[in-house]
């Protein structure tokens, strides 16, 4: 089957998700990237694609909000082929010290936007009998963390979601994976953890260093790719052997 080349990325004004979106549009995919308040590094990222020569269109939504995912999907040009589920935000303290608008905010942005971005991108993808999901989890999400116990509870969730998700439509031609990365040098990990904490974990990890955003693009790329249909349903977790 001819692949194709239209893909949505969520969050990816930064990080992970910019790294994501350079690398399909240096494959040749047009794109629609997600943000929500990083409006000049959205546009920034916007014009570095758009110079690989592929059409690039932004879109606005707040995914905490109970509509987020039906905002974003309304101000898609088309229906997307290839679905990057890569939002998200940190959550670090006591389970006690959660609150029920933070539980809220970070339920609904990993666990009911991805869900409900997917269920509105599957009735494309299931009608042309192809499509490639890709959600992001965390190696947290996997173990689990303390002083992190609502984002692990919340990166837990995207991991059964894809298992499940991928069971259901993989007679469609669809595939459904989840990238849980580890400790990967992204602004979100900076800004929280000193150097001093950030070395001490790096000597926990055997590769002796932290992974890059282009090393989970370059994963990411390869599971839209026609050549990785078989992989489904799979947790893939990029950590330097860090957890095996």
């Amino acid at each position: 089957m001819k692949q194709h080349k239209y893909a949505c990325i969520t969050g990816a004004s930064r990080g992970i998700g910019a790294a994501i979106a350079l690398r399909f549009a240096k494959n040749g995919y047009d794109l629609t990237l997600h943000y929500h308040s990083s409006a000049q590094e959205a546009e920034r990222l916007a014009e570095q694609c758009r110079s690989e020569g592929v059409k690039v269109s932004l879109a606005r939504a707040d995914l905490a909000a109970a509509d987020g995912a039906e905002s974003l999907y309304s101000q898609l040009p088309q229906a997307p082929d290839v679905l990057v589920l890569g939002a998200g935000v940190d959550a670090y303290g006591m389970i006690q010290d959660v609150t029920a608008e933070e539980w809220e905010k970070i339920m609904n942005i990993h666990v009911r936007a991805p869900f409900f971005c997917a269920r509105l991108a599957l009735l494309h993808m299931v009608r042309q009998r192809f499509g490639r999901i890709i959600t992001v989890s965390s190696i947290w999400g996997m173990t689990g963390a303390s002083y992190e116990v609502l984002y692990s509870t919340a990166k837990g969730a995207v991991i059964s979601f894809t298992k499940a998700l991928a069971k259901e439509v993989a007679p469609s031609g669809i595939t459904v994976n989840c990238i849980a990365p580890g400790l990967i040098r992204t602004d979100m990990m900076t800004n929280s953890f000193n150097d001093d904490e950030l070395r001490a974990i790096i000597e926990d990890i055997p590769a002796g260093r932290m992974g890059t955003p282009e090393e989970i693009a370059a994963l990411a790329m390869f599971l839209a790719s026609k050549e990785a249909g078989y992989i489904n349903g799979q947790i893939i977790s990029p950590n330097g052997a860090w957890y095996c």
